[in-house]
């Protein structure tokens, strides 16, 4: 069954929820750090049968949760980490478009690690050709459709490329198990894309487990 996806967050179009939802084996228990109005995890629930979990800092959007049916969605502060939640007690830990808006993405990112068997985030790439141009030869802060921001509203503090999140990865003793470089194909589309990711990809979505798992799983 395919379900008609909630719209999503500014800036991370309908196609990007349609990688993630792929991603996920069904019946597993998921963990949306950041859910805003839950519209992937509605997805998620309807398409998947997941356990779904949300956690969300704005009560507006907690509220819109609670009204589409998604009761298990709280208050919380992202940069105060996780510590309600065990070591490994979920299967997938998501956090969509929301890690260059947070004051330690490390420290989210180590524990994300510690709560989910895997991780999936998704971010849009600062160096993205359109981003450079504008930078490097108009002088200008950029803006695009996935930076949707004038310099001076922006909720993104800090901004990265994939090449600097894969080495973010590493420092975290994080394996990347799949990427997926997006960039946009028209208003509501995106497709991935494999030659010069880093220049040409304006977002990526990453599939991500703790070294140490995937060294037991290879001894296995």
């Amino acid at each position: 069954m395919t379900t008609t996806l909630a719209a999503p967050p500014r800036g991370c179009p309908r196609s990007d929820y349609r990688f993630i939802v792929d991603l996920i084996e069904p019946g597993s228990r998921v963990l949306d750090l950041g859910c805003g109005e839950g519209g992937l995890l509605l997805a998620l629930v309807q398409e998947k049968q997941v356990r779904a979990e949300g956690i969300e800092l704005a009560e507006e959007c907690i509220q819109a949760c609670v009204a589409s049916g998604l009761t298990n969605v709280h208050h919380g502060d992202l940069d105060e980490g996780l510590r309600d939640h065990e070591d490994k007690s979920v299967d997938y830990v998501l956090l969509t478009n929301t890690l260059q808006v947070l004051h330690r993405p490390l420290f989210l990112l180590r524990e994300m690690a510690r709560v989910g068997k895997q991780c999936i985030i998704t971010l849009p790439n600062f160096a993205h050709w359109s981003a450079r141009l504008q930078l490097g030869l108009l002088g200008r802060m950029p803006k695009n459709r996935r930076l949707p921001y004038e310099w001076y509203e922006t909720p993104n503090i800090h901004l990265t490329t994939i090449r600097d999140f894969r080495d973010l990865c590493r420092r975290a003793g994080l394996r990347v198990r799949r990427e997926l470089p997006l960039v946009a194909d028209g208003a509501e589309k995106c497709r991935v894309l494999r030659f010069l990711p880093n220049l040409r990809a304006d977002a990526a979505i990453f599939l991500l487990e703790e070294e140490t798992a995937g060294r037991r799983g290879t001894a296995t």
